[in-house]
């Protein structure tokens, strides 16, 4: 478990079709968090360097592992300012003709790629009015993903990976959770705030949701309500709405220790 204290900052957006329109954006608000609130870790949104007006719009600006304006972007941010990025999503070239990866690529403060994670479960949902289907345009990541960073070893996830638990519990104990998420309006306003809660109270760890939040060029409606909550599962910080913005607050490893020893159930598992 990490020893520093650190204030960590989520960046919430409304993406446009435009990827160097979300460039410029990300650029603004990573350095307010910084300059403004101190941050020495951010996290980016899922999607953040497109929001198409279809699906598969993301295809056609996938760039290859280790090269491309979004990766140059990121790296660049994080090297300016001497922070850890983890960099929400961006569209990686896959194996499948017509399809991505959606990828969560971490950033240390030297601004060197250390770690990545490629979404593993895709998002599916139909009503009477709004139907999504990732699977017909990304390709599933296999591999969990974790790094050990200045303030301690991070879990990331990625939007509907959080109705999955087991995703969580294979990352073993760790002092945060990061989830860069698009959630529609409907799902939001239904399941989000529960759904973070409860990571955080299972894993007894801080989570930190940077969301999409607002209504995009397209016409989907992003929930946002990005927010930090910490591991006895209190809401620390929480942008209120939808629209830009930011929101953090301080990781603390005293915090996260005491929890673990008032209440020891990540030494009581069983399964």
């Amino acid at each position: 478990m990490s020893t520093l204290s650190a204030f960590v900052a989520a960046i919430q957006m409304v993406s446009t079709p435009v990827v160097e329109e979300n460039i410029a954006t990300v650029r603004r608000l990573v350095e307010q968090a910084v300059v403004h609130n101190g941050a020495r870790l951010v996290v980016l949104p899922e999607y953040w360097p497109i929001m198409g007006m279809a699906d598969t719009d993301k295809v056609a600006v996938a760039e290859q592992p280790g090269s491309g304006p979004i990766q140059d972007a990121m790296a660049e941010l994080a090297r300016t300012h001497a922070i850890w990025l983890f960099g929400g999503t961006l569209p990686l070239v896959s194996e499948e003709p017509g399809k991505v990866l959606n990828t969560m690529l971490v950033f240390n403060p030297a601004g060197e790629q250390v770690a990545r994670y490629d979404k593993m479960h895709l998002f599916g949902f139909a009503n009477d009015t709004e139907s999504y289907d990732e699977a017909r345009t990304i390709v599933p990541g296999k591999s969990v993903g974790m790094v050990d960073t200045d303030f301690g070893k991070v879990g990331m996830a990625i939007c509907y990976d959080l109705r999955f638990p087991e995703l969580f519990r294979a990352m073993g104990p760790v002092d945060l959770i990061v989830v860069p998420a698009a959630f529609t309006y409907t799902t939001g306003e239904a399941h989000w705030d529960t759904l973070l809660r409860a990571r955080a109270i299972e894993n007894q760890c801080y989570v930190l949701a940077a969301a999409q939040g607002g209504t995009h060029v397209n016409g989907r409606r992003t929930w946002g309500h990005s927010q930090l909550i910490d591991p006895w599962g209190e809401l620390r910080a929480i942008i209120d709405g939808e629209g830009e913005g930011i929101v953090g607050g301080l990781i603390d490893p005293d915090v996260i220790a005491d929890v673990r020893k008032r209440l020891p159930a990540l030494d009581h598992r069983i399964l």
